[in-house]
């Protein structure tokens, strides 16, 4: 690894690694594992609480970005479109539903009246997200994403939903298990990028979990980072369609016309996180102290592949947050002063 500035590394690890009381009190910031990987080196890792390099880690919603990628190579190999109905695919519970495309998914814009309430503010009996993973849903998540009434036509709002991204992998399962086998992530994404870790859980039907239930090592995920910042291609060979990682980054049309419970860093593309304005609806940016037009995977919890294109930056974080005090601004904004002066 490279040698980084001492006394910038320490500011780093004395705000990703430093501890509040006891660790089974699950207070502060609570770091797994930290990578930086810059100008294709590996420059800085470090685990904590266990962790090391050779274990995995759940993923979280950091499998949405997956699955985003995931359909860039589907439509690459034309399994399928973007104006493609979900029924085109799949048997959807409710025939109205019909009219939710495979775009309106990528955008969370399929305008399902989905409650994403987690642990501290859900039940299985209110909480979408809680009974399809693990109530009555996840013996098969298409059946149940697709029985539930909307609230929007398809394409007129956004709204955060592991239905869309969980649903998204029901249309591609059915789309390129015929030709590609069942293990279609794995033969078209997760084995071409050499993320031998990776595991990936499945619902009662046999289908990835598309929202949630990647696992890997930060090593592994640190590649997918490297893929993006990289257009797409690995090994000189393209993978993802030309001007995939352009699309995907964009602020989504969806998220400028109406939105459910967005905060103010809840500006997204196709299913990750960015770091611009919103025209016309919200000019700061997400991460103030960060290069606008960088591009985050996230999870629940804190997990996090962000991608700073600007500075050949990726920095990959694994992690068990509970309390909402991590700032990954402030993260960010360490790890590049870390890099500042490295060639």
């Amino acid at each position: 690894m490279a040698a980084v500035r001492a006394e910038q590394l320490k500011a780093l690890e004395d705000y990703a690694f430093t501890l509040q009381g006891k660790d089974e009190e699950r207070k502060g910031i609570r770091t797994d594992g930290l990578l930086l990987i810059h100008k294709g080196r590996l420059v800085y890792e470090r685990y904590g609480r266990g962790f090391d390099a050779s274990k995995r880690h759940l993923a979280w919603s950091m499998s949405k970005s997956f699955t985003s990628a995931l359909v860039g190579i589907a439509m690459k190999k034309g399994a399928v479109k973007l104006d493609d109905s979900i029924c085109a695919h799949v048997k959807a519970k409710r025939q109205e539903n019909c009219a939710i495309t495979v775009r309106n998914l990528l955008e969370f814009a399929s305008g399902l009246d989905w409650r994403e309430d987690y642990e501290n503010g859900g039940t299985y009996q209110d909480s979408s997200v809680l009974a399809m993973l693990y109530g009555e849903g996840r013996r098969d998540m298409v059946s149940f994403i697709t029985a539930h009434q909307r609230s929007d036509e398809p394409g007129t709002s956004w709204r955060y939903s592991s239905g869309d991204a969980t649903l998204l992998a029901g249309v591609l399962d059915a789309a390129l298990k015929p030709s590609e086998g069942r293990d279609w992530p794995f033969t078209l994404l997760l084995d071409v990028l050499g993320m031998k870790s990776a595991t990936w859980e499945r619902d009662g039907k046999g289908v990835v979990v598309g929202s949630s239930y990647l696992h890997a090592t930060p090593r592994d995920l640190a590649k997918f980072g490297y893929f993006y910042l990289n257009d797409g291609c690995w090994e000189n060979q393209r993978v993802l369609p030309e001007g995939w990682v352009t699309d995907s980054t964009k602020v989504s049309e969806p998220i400028r016309r109406k939105s459910y419970e967005r905060g103010a860093d809840d500006v997204q593309g196709w299913q990750w996180w960015l770091n611009r304005p919103i025209p016309g609806v919200q000019a700061e940016l997400p991460w103030p102290h960060v290069p606008e037009g960088t591009y985050a995977a996230r999870g629940h919890w804190g997990q996090s592949i962000t991608i700073i294109p600007s500075k050949e930056l990726i920095v990959v974080r694994t992690a068990d947050d509970r309390d909402g005090s991590f700032s990954l601004d402030r993260l960010l904004s360490l790890s590049l002063e870390v890099v500042e002066d490295l060639p």
